[in-house]
């Protein structure tokens, strides 16, 4: 049944039994091509999904056996030591008197009072309680507020 065209007095009108689909086939070279190309998408998704997993899972490579990558023991620690710190003169703290400009140690922001025992840096002046800067000046060798270098005047 050929399809006739519209006649102006006639609307289009479409007709199922002019597109049916029973007579359609698919012969054999056309079957193996999709059957072909299926598996060949299925393959490439399974090597990408393997792909990941081998990477996700696999152990890092070793670091290159050369003598300059090998891990460097840390350095030391670049405070003073105990004998040095020790010697670092120790004051009593008075209102009337204050050696320290704000009347507090900013290391642990206790205000001073009246006969505290801090410890006097001699460079830059500053006080501090003395746990409180005996503690960073295990690790540090400047001031914490100012951060002068220290220098212990040795007795020799």
């Amino acid at each position: 049944m050929p399809m006739s065209s519209p006649s102006p007095e006639q609307p289009f009108k479409w007709h199922y039994a002019e597109f049916d689909d029973r007579n359609f086939q698919i012969r054999g070279h056309t079957l193996f091509f999709v059957v072909v190309l299926f598996s060949v998408i299925l393959l490439v998704a399974l090597l990408f999904l393997y792909a990941r997993w081998v990477c996700r899972f696999s152990s890092p490579p070793p670091p290159p056996s050369s003598a300059s990558s090998r891990a460097q023991p840390p350095p030391p620690a670049r405070g003073l030591d105990a004998a040095s710190i020790a010697s670092l003169p120790i004051v009593l703290h008075s209102q009337t008197e204050s050696i320290s400009s704000d009347g507090e140690c900013c290391i642990c922001l206790g205000v001073f009072g009246d006969g505290d025992k801090v410890k006097l840096l001699p460079r830059c002046r500053h006080c501090f309680h003395s746990e409180c800067v005996d503690m960073w000046l295990v690790t540090h060798s400047s001031c914490p507020l100012c951060r002068t270098a220290i220098r212990v005047d040795s007795p020799v």
